[in-house]
């Protein structure tokens, strides 16, 4: 049983040093699409920013505003469109704001508050690699202590539990 055990904490050791060197590669993953997204959504606003810098001093909301009090249907259709690519903008910034931070920032960030679709899109397209740079190494070793550590209280709890079902309902031999 030992024997088990033993290989089992070496296994769970090795699998969280090799999930662990991982997240700072998918961290970069990640905020390289959100930069990424961000920059697309800037180029497809840029004309009607050019408008509201033309028109309304640079103010979007009243280019928004304008459109949306159009009596064209068509012009009320696109304020819908510019507010949801403003937006959008508004939004890839405020990320890429929170994911200018220290790499655990970073982590906790992306494990909280991720953008739903972008993680979803990293996770897809995600390409594993074995980096050996710091940040890398001490991920891989804080994963590894915490999962050992969880197995080794997992297999505590376990024993545990079977010693108390031993002393209350002992099991009985028949001698023969």
């Amino acid at each position: 049983m030992k024997f088990f055990r033993d290989y089992g904490k070496l296994i769970i050791f090795c699998s969280g040093i090799l999930l662990g060197v991982q997240i700072p590669n998918f961290i970069d993953q990640y905020v390289k699409r959100i930069s990424a997204h961000h920059i697309e959504a800037k180029t497809n606003f840029s004309g009607y920013q050019d408008t509201a810098d033309k028109h309304f001093e640079g103010n979007v909301q009243m280019l928004i505003t304008h459109y949306e009090s159009s009596q064209d249907k068509v012009f009320q259709d696109d304020a819908k469109n510019i507010k949801r690519i403003y937006y959008r903008i508004l939004d890839f910034e405020a990320e890429l704001k929170a994911l200018n931070a220290s790499l655990l920032k970073k982590i906790c960030h992306v494990v909280f508050h991720s953008n739903p679709d972008v993680l979803e899109e990293t996770f897809s397209e995600y390409s594993s690699m074995v980096p050996l740079n710091q940040a890398a190494i001490i991920c891989g070793l804080a994963l590894a202590l915490v999962a050992s550590l969880a197995f080794e209280l997992i297999l505590f709890a376990l024993a545990k539990i079977f010693s108390l079902i031993r002393i209350r309902f002992p099991i009985q031999r028949k001698n023969g």
